[in-house]
């Protein structure tokens, strides 16, 4: 099968490389920067450098761009993609990109897929592309009502090729309300968290506790700042969510209700030990 990836960056080179190494199909590749390109040939990531002309040629294309750069892409080569064959996005929000490229796709004979691979690292760039990127991580697979059965098991299929754990079908809805706060709040809270004067005067004051929560305060800003806008609802309240219960921690404080503080963390303590059983994790 002849394979378009569009964008070679850390998701994107990662799926060539996954690809090339547990499957035999022709891997085909586009990007704006030549030195990227010069080096996933040099590495046998893809097979060959295409132009958008040459869409044609490809029974899977695979748009590894931003949010707004993957509606941009298909809309402009809508008429380029071969009749019958699926376009799936990598993104990590799905209801703004199912929405738009869906409709016009559909127009043209050509199967939409929206997915997105639970998988990353603080690092971006085809340098940190690794084949093993996706090994037991989750692939999210969004498909609308009209997907055909045979395109959506083709996909899947693909994904346990590349070594993903689980193949997870959702609604792009649900996607986009989990993916809210199981990640996009996460980078919000440590992002914020590492805007405190302290953080400067925490050598030799630091353990696993603030490594943890401030690990992916290191991220792509122009990446993450789209994908917090193309998903502003689910994430508000989120935010909204964890900026009430900050606020009862400190109204227990200033009142000196010791308490209430003390069931605050009780709470919380009980709600991670119910989830921890909820989601089979062992308590380490």
């Amino acid at each position: 099968m002849n394979i378009a990836v569009i964008g070679l960056g850390l998701i994107g080179g990662s799926i060539c490389k996954a690809l090339k190494a547990n499957t035999f199909h022709h891997i085909m590749g586009i990007d704006t920067d030549p030195e990227t390109v010069r080096k996933a040939l040099e590495q046998g990531a893809i097979d060959e450098e295409i132009t958008e002309e040459r869409l044609s040629e490809a029974n899977l294309t695979i748009v590894a761009l931003y949010p707004v750069a993957i509606v941009d892409f298909i809309k402009k080569n809508a008429d380029k993609f071969r009749k019958g064959s699926i376009v799936m996005d990598i993104c990590g929000v799905k209801g703004y990109i199912v929405r738009n490229c869906t409709p016009i796709l559909d127009e043209k004979g050509v199967i939409f897929i929206g997915t997105h691979p639970m998988a990353g690292t603080e690092h971006s760039g085809f340098d940190y592309a690794t084949a093993d990127l996706f090994k037991n991580a989750s692939f999210i697979i969004t498909p609308s009502e009209n997907t055909p059965q045979i395109a959506i098991d083709l996909v899947s299929t693909l994904g346990a090729c590349m070594s993903f754990g689980q193949v997870v079908i959702a609604t792009p809805e649900q996607h986009d309300s989990n993916i809210a706060y199981t990640s996009q709040l996460a980078h919000v809270v440590s992002s914020a968290y590492v805007k405190s004067p302290s953080l400067f005067r925490a050598d030799g004051f630091s353990a696993g506790s603030f490594l943890d929560l401030t690990r992916v305060a290191y991220l792509n800003e122009e990446m993450w700042s789209s994908l917090f806008m193309c998903n502003k609802e689910a994430l508000l309240f989120e935010i909204n969510n964890v900026i009430n219960a900050l606020s009862d921690y400190r109204d227990a404080m200033v009142n000196d209700d010791i308490n209430e503080l003390r069931e605050l963390l009780r709470v919380g303590t009980e709600r991670k030990a119910k989830s921890m059983e909820f989601y089979g994790q062992e308590r380490k």
